[in-house]
C-alpha cells in the first residue's frame, strides 16, 4: 500500500543554525531552498527544515534516525565527536545519538539495511555520506489505537516494549509510536510530525487508515489527513522526486 517514506519535516526556529548543523556536521547538500524551508535528500527520503509560518508545521524534537554502512559508522563517531554522542547496541547493529539546534535528536545507526552510498560522494573529511532515512518516533496518546491505525496501512507490529508503553512497526520506514516519555539519551517522540508516503494508490490508503481527524484535503500530487495525534500524513502516487510541501 505504502511504498516508501518520501518526505520528513521539522520545524525548526531559525533555519542559519539548523543548516549550520545539517551541511556542516552531517554533510547534506541542500536540494531545494527559500526564505522558510530548506530541502535535503537523504536517499529515497526529503528531510525538509521549515520555520512555523504556515500549516502543516513540522515536528517537534522529533526522534528519527538516519542510516549509514556499517563499515562507515566509526567515522561518523569520530566526526561528531564533539557533540558528545550517545552510544547504543542493538545486537550486531549500533547507533549512536546526537541533538540539532531545535533539540531534535538524530540518531545515526550502522545498519545491514543501508544502501551502498555512492564512492563518488563522501563528504570533504572522508566519510561516507548518510544513506537514507530509516527510522521515526512518533509521540501518540493511546498506543493500542495509533498501532491499530498504522497497521490498517500495512505497518507490521515487530517489537513491543517491555513497559508496553511503545511499539515498532516495520514499514516502507520503521516507525516506532511511544506514549510520553523519554528513551535513549533522552530522547522524546515527535509532536506533529509531518510525513509524506508514496502509495500505490492515495485514495486506498485514506480509506484503509480512517476515520481520520482532518481531511482528507487534496493537495499538489495526493491527500493529506491528520490523525487523531496530530500527525500529518500526505500519501502521494509520485513516485519520483516528492511534491512540494
Amino acid at each position: 500500500m505504502l511504498t516508501r517514506l518520501c518526505r520528513l519535516a521539522l520545524e525548526v526556529k531559525y533555519l542559519g543554525p539548523a543548516r549550520e548543523f545539517y551541511e556542516s556536521r552531517l554533510g547534506l547538500v541542500p536540494a531545494f531552498e527559500s526564505d522558510t524551508e530548506v530541502a535535503y535528500e537523504a536517499g529515497e527520503t526529503t528531510l525538509v527544515l521549515r520555520r512555523p509560518t504556515a500549516v502543516p508545521r513540522g515536528g517537534l524534537h522529533t526522534h528519527y534516525a538516519f542510516s549509514t554502512t556499517r563499515e562507515a559508522y566509526d567515522g561518523w563517531v569520530e566526526r561528531l565527536s564533539e557533540l558528545e554522542p550517545v552510544e547504543f547496541s542493538f545486537g550486531s547493529s549500533r547507533s549512536m545519538y546526537v541533538y540539532d539546534p531545535d533539540g531534535n535528536c538524530v540518531e545515526i545507526g550502522g545498519t545491514e539495511s543501508a544502501g551502498r552510498p555512492d564512492e563518488d560522494g563522501a563528504s570533504p573529511d572522508g566519510t561516507e555520506p548518510l544513506t537514507g532515512i530509516f527510522e521515526v518516533v512518533l509521540e501518540v496518546s493511546d498506543l493500542a489505537d495509533a498501532t491499530e491505525r498504522y497497521r490498517s496501512l500495512g505497518f507490521e507490529v515487530v517489537d513491543e516494549g517491555e513497559d508496553r508503553r511503545r511499539v515498532r512497526l516495520s514499514g516502507p520506514v520503521d516507525l516506532e509510536l511511544w506514549e510520553p516519555q523519554l528513551g535513549i539519551a533522552d530522547a522524546r517522540g515527535g509532536v506533529h510530525v509531518d510525513l509524506t508516503f508514496a502509495a500505490d494508490d492515495a485514495r486506498s490508503a485514506v480509506e484503509a487508515g480512517g476515520p481520520w481527524a482532518e481531511g482528507p484535503d487534496e493537495v499538489d500530487g495526493g491527500l493529506r489527513v491528520r490523525e487523531a495525534d496530530g500527525h500529518v500524513l500526505t500519501f502521494t502516487e509520485v513516485q519520483g522526486e516528492c511534491p512540494e510541501a
